[in-house]
């Protein structure tokens, strides 16, 4: 694993209830001191509700610690799916051995074994997880064991772990007796992408690292991905794939590209994408501007402004009075012209010489005696 790649001394993001990570700020140190608040009082019934992720089991394995030494605790992971089945496991775990099964004689003999163990200086807390999975029935054996009173002490406390759907079942008018019963409601919702970074930043500090294995576009990428919100679940997801990410790269630091795709890999819609581009952008229009300084710096002559450029030396007097004046612009087309009529101007002379040459050779055939002859001879007169 990355471990030991990264500095750490154990995995970071692991999604397992870990009290040791428990990000004890925000909503979380606020629902964690009013559930203790409540359980320290003696109420009866309480629920704890978020979405799918939110953290709300690791919450209770922290209420599990705080109130370890006093308090006989009843854990169920889910469930059960009847009312006597709830009140069946809650006699095994009392150790009782009732005489009959019928629900009013386990309810007295669980009413004894609580009386017990208050008059001991003791309490008995059942947490059950998975609550929004009950049924009204398992529903209203909650509301039997909340009816367990010595006086105005509650001779049992209920904690509810569940999300969202526990408050549609509850919220029902035949659910009205069960709902007035709830001491304590209590809802975890999403981080915000500033809680996010805290959170992140928390659980790598527990691991044994520092902020400072992300860098800065790392973190931007991180608020990007979380910039609607996010669950500790999923942020430890994306976390947990990203160090991958960039331990299989051999990469020290973490950056935006490592988080964009280890939120690839994970399926996740992210805007992380269109930050890459950005930076890319970024990074091209730099690298363009660098190209057009080092070009200025090596051509002086077009901005002159090099200060270290040698100053030209000065002409010397007979350079200066031979040195030509600027030609007009008509000279220079009469020149351009010139250069046009070579070619036409040696064709012609070429001819010339050749019609000279023509006209000797007939002279001498023709036996003229002189010029004037040989002329009227070629004219035929």
């Amino acid at each position: 694993m990355y471990t030991k790649h990264f500095g750490l001394h154990k995995l970071p993001f692991e999604n397992v209830p870990d009290p040791l990570f428990f990000f004890d700020e925000g909503d979380y140190h606020q629902v964690r001191s009013r559930v203790d608040n409540s359980l320290a009082a003696g109420r009866g019934l309480i629920i704890v509700t978020g979405p799918i992720g939110s953290g709300k089991t690791t919450l209770s394995q922290m209420i599990k610690t705080d109130f370890s030494k006093d308090i006989k605790l009843i854990w169920m992971a889910e469930p059960p799916g009847s009312s006597n089945d709830l009140l069946l496991f809650l006699v095994q775990e009392l150790g009782l051995q009732p005489a009959s099964q019928e629900r009013v004689f386990v309810l007295r003999d669980i009413r004894e074994a609580l009386l017990k163990i208050i008059s001991q200086g003791g309490r008995c807390l059942m947490i059950i997880d998975e609550s929004h999975l009950m049924t009204d029935d398992t529903l209203n054996g909650i509301r039997l064991l909340n009816n367990l009173e010595e006086g105005s002490t509650k001779l049992i406390q209920v904690l509810l772990l569940g999300q969202e759907e526990i408050l549609e079942k509850i919220n029902r008018p035949e659910m009205e007796p069960f709902k007035q019963r709830i001491a304590s409601l209590e809802i975890i919702g999403q981080m915000d992408s500033e809680r996010v970074k805290q959170y992140v930043t928390h659980r790598i500090h527990v691991a044994g690292g520092e902020p400072s294995l992300l860098t800065d576009t790392g973190w931007e990428a991180v608020r990007i991905a979380f910039q609607a919100g996010g669950t500790p679940r999923t942020i430890n997801s994306l976390m947990d794939r990203t160090f991958t990410v960039a331990h299989e790269r051999e990469k020290k630091e973490i950056d935006a590209q490592d988080v964009y795709e280890a939120s690839q890999r994970l399926g996740l819609k992210t805007d992380v994408f269109h930050y890459i581009v950005s930076l890319k952008s970024r990074e091209r229009e730099q690298r363009s501007h660098a190209a057009e300084s080092n070009e200025s710096v090596m051509s002086p002559e077009r901005e002159g402004t090099d200060t270290h450029q040698e100053p030209p030396k000065p002409l010397r007097a007979e350079a200066a009075v031979h040195q030509e004046a600027p030609r007009p612009v008509y000279e220079k087309i009469l020149d351009a012209g010139q250069k046009g009529l070579k070619v036409p101007i040696i064709l012609l002379i070429i001819a010339i010489i050749a019609f000279i040459l023509s006209f000797s050779l007939y002279c001498n055939r023709t036996n003229s005696p002189d010029l004037f002859s040989c002329i009227l001879d070629l004219l035929g007169l």
